[in-house]
């Protein structure tokens, strides 16, 4: 009798054979999902536009102002810019706007004033003369330390992006990076205003600090505000952006992002697949030697760095403590009277000044802080040498 056996494969040999196929179709799937948040990302709002309701829009400051009184007029161009502007108008140019040659000399010759949000080079040198860039600025919440109204009013700001110096004669706030994230001049018989970043008047950040009273006193102190941004139409919009005010990444091919996404993907996968191969990360414990001079030195420009002398004081008297209650024969429990008595009887200290500095209040300053240090060690040698 012949007998049958079995030629079902293993688990191990299943997965052998379609680990490929599995691999290749989580590329393909995870390909599919970053495509789809790219393209959501694409759909995103348009930064800093007084009709946009997303986070990076500012449609709540421009609802405001328009509560407060002020007409906002959202323009694309220097010809919708001119048919509007007169004395009592503030133009408002955000970052976001590229114009072609001549459009910003034209925006210049406006009779309004001007407010500027992170202007570029082009920009800044055709509506801002004499602003000048000197470091990047991290954004964060700042105080004015100025004296302009408009940000003296309004307090701390979410402010930074650029620092930047400005003509004589000109008002810095906001202080960062050897200059000042927001400067405000009179040039030409217009009030030209220049801020390094504009996220204090975004949907985001308007509720936070002061962002929407520094908004609302600069952007409404007309009685009209041309607001500046780019066409809605995107074919439009891409005409408008001539190769002197393109920046670096929009230089670069839409497919080089493609072909980097596509090169992370796989160096993941690869990664992944490689780990379980390798084994896990064997540790080996090094012996690490600190002397102890360095520690102490540490947390001493710890405590001054954050000025904690009463931490400090309470270390010193801690450590003091525990080495004169073992040298004088008392017990971890003795009391303060205890010790203080027994202190001065060792040294003729006077009892009191004693237990004022071994249980008195922190010092005031620096130099209370170590007049108690030299004291407690005066105290603890006095009492080894007896």
């Amino acid at each position: 009798m012949t007998g049958t056996s079995t030629t079902s494969p293993s688990p191990a040999a299943l997965w052998r054979r379609w680990r490929g196929v599995l691999v290749v179709a989580l590329l393909i799937a995870g390909t599919a999902a970053i495509a789809l948040l790219i393209s959501g990302e694409s759909r995103q709002g348009r930064e800093l536009d007084p009709g946009d309701t997303t986070l990076t829009g500012s449609k709540g400051l421009a609802e405001l102002l328009r509560e407060a009184g002020v007409e906002v007029v959202r323009v694309s161009d220097a010809t919708a810019a001119e048919a509007v502007a007169d004395d009592d108008s503030l133009l408002l140019v955000p970052h976001t706007v590229r114009l072609p040659p001549g459009q910003f000399e034209r925006l210049a010759a406006l009779p309004s004033d001007r407010l500027l949000i992170a202007p570029a080079t082009y920009t800044r040198s055709a509506l801002a003369p004499g602003v000048r860039w000197t470091a990047d600025a991290r954004t964060r919440s700042r105080d004015p330390h100025c004296a302009l109204a408009a940000a003296a009013r309004a307090g701390s700001a979410y402010t930074g992006g650029f620092a930047m110096t400005a003509p004589a004669g000109a008002t810095g706030c906001y202080p960062a990076g050897g200059g000042h994230t927001l400067v405000s001049y009179t040039s030409a018989g217009r009030t030209i205003t220049v801020a390094g970043d504009g996220g204090f008047m975004t949907n985001l950040r308007l509720g936070e600090d002061g962002n929407a009273a520094l908004a609302m006193n600069l952007a409404g102190s007309h009685r009209t505000l041309i607001w500046m941004v780019p066409p809605d139409d995107p074919d439009e919009r891409e005409a408008l952006v001539w190769a002197g005010g393109r920046t670096i990444y929009e230089l670069v091919p839409a497919g080089v992002y493609w072909a980097l996404l596509q090169l992370v993907i796989a160096v993941a996968l690869v990664a992944a697949w490689r780990a379980r191969r390798i084994g896990p990360v064997v540790v080996e414990r090094l012996p690490v030697a600190i002397r102890a001079a360095e520690t102490v030195e540490g947390r001493g420009r710890l405590y001054r760095a954050r000025r904690a002398r009463d931490r400090a004081s309470a270390a010193l008297r801690a450590g003091t403590l525990h080495r004169l209650v073992a040298r004088l024969g008392l017990t971890a429990d003795a009391g303060p009277e205890v010790i203080a008595a027994a202190l001065a009887g060792r040294t003729g200290q006077d009892a009191h000044q004693v237990r004022s500095a071994l249980y008195g209040p922190p010092p005031a300053d620096d130099a209370g802080l170590v007049a108690l240090a030299a004291y407690l060690d005066t105290l603890e040698r006095q009492v080894r040498d007896t």
